[in-house]
């Protein structure tokens, strides 16, 4: 199963979603600098392949955050899955445990975060937005850890949702039963749909003290999604998080913000063991993964490429398109000589070289 599945299916995407749905999956902040510079960013690092080494056998078996997972692969957290698919998050898991691969649930989940658990059979943290009725996000990890959660996702990134011009905005007018379809049984009675949805916008007031309540709220690991900053990771460590997610959310907050492939080693560096590094943002192909994995993350997060294969595909196209990039990885693995995980390194890699 070669990567030109992952082709097949963004081609298939855009052919399938209504135009207002694919402009807003596909869209990015401001004039889309950092979401073009995404993917390309990865392609400038260079290899330095190990010849004469025995990699019959590839094993692409890991551990993040203290979590099993039988490759690096994971699914990033991503909202409204049910205007890709009707089943929506529930697909989603189902593709994920298929393929073996960590889902990241988001807050913005178009189903019920139950029903998303009863049909995950692999591993699942839940991201959380710290809403400004906190009330709402209180509830809301509460129910994730009683469903089984291993661990939250605390986004770091956005105290404001980032003006996007394909989309007039922020988002699409999602319907009311997709944005609060986790929300609405906790609303104060008699409120109104509006106030609801007021209540639930992300609260700017957010800051490093958050990562402690969660982690009490819920009994969970926290990482923090969204660093960019070997700084950041230092603060968000010492304030309790397990780990750091490089993210630039998809080019979708602040444009021009770094690509997260040139954040990468600098935040690695700065958490030097401490804590699990997961990374997303671009990565398109195993060669990524195998370049993302030796400037020192544990696993990796695929975005849109599961939005695509969701809405081509069902989760039947999620677990094609994960397998897909695990396939490749283990090539590619491979032809640099290295068997296992842990024999990827800095060494591995030469970074692009700034220009002039």
């Amino acid at each position: 199963m070669g990567l030109q599945l992952l082709e097949d299916q963004a081609e298939s995407a855009r052919a399938l979603l209504a135009p207002e749905v694919l402009s807003y999956y596909d869209a990015g902040a401001g004039d889309e600098v950092t979401r073009v510079e995404s993917e390309p960013a990865w392609a400038g690092f260079r290899l330095r392949p190990r010849v004469l080494r025995d990699v019959e056998t590839v094993s692409t078996a890991t551990t993040a955050a203290g979590v099993a997972l039988a490759h690096p692969v994971g699914v990033a957290p991503m909202a409204f899955h049910a205007l890709a698919d009707r089943d929506g998050e529930v697909a989603t898991a189902q593709g994920a445990g298929r393929s073996g691969a960590l889902l990241v649930l988001s807050t913005r989940s178009s189903r019920s975060l139950e029903d998303v658990a009863a049909a995950a059979s692999g591993p699942w943290w839940f991201q959380v937005y710290v809403m400004k009725d906190r009330r709402l996000t209180e509830s809301l990890v509460r129910r994730a850890a009683a469903a089984g959660a291993g661990a939250l996702v605390l986004t770091g990134d956005t105290p404001y949702v980032g003006l996007k011009r394909r989309v007039s905005g922020t988002r699409l007018a999602v319907p009311d039963d997709h944005f609060l379809v986790n929300l609405a049984a906790h609303a104060v009675p008699g409120q109104s749909i509006t106030a609801q949805r007021a209540a639930a916008e992300q609260d700017p007031a957010v800051d490093l003290s958050t990562i402690r309540w969660l982690a009490e709220v819920s009994g969970l690991p926290v990482l923090v999604k969204g660093v960019l900053r070997g700084d950041d990771a230092v603060a968000c460590l010492e304030a309790g998080a397990s780990g750091v997610v490089v993210s630039n959310h998809g080019g979708r907050q602040l444009d021009r913000a770094l690509p997260s492939a040139l954040a990468l080693a600098e935040v690695a560096g700065a958490v030097a063991g401490r804590g699990a590094v997961l990374v997303d943002g671009g990565l398109r192909s195993g060669t990524d993964v195998l370049v993302a994995l030796a400037l020192g993350a544990d696993a990796v997060l695929l975005g849109r490429p599961v939005l695509w294969a969701l809405a081509s595909g069902g989760a039947d196209g999620v677990a094609a398109c994960v397998g897909a990039v695990r396939s490749h990885l283990e090539h590619v693995m491979a032809l640099a000589g290295a068997c296992r995980l842990d024999q990827l390194g800095p060494d591995l890699v030469v970074a692009p070289r700034a220009p002039g």
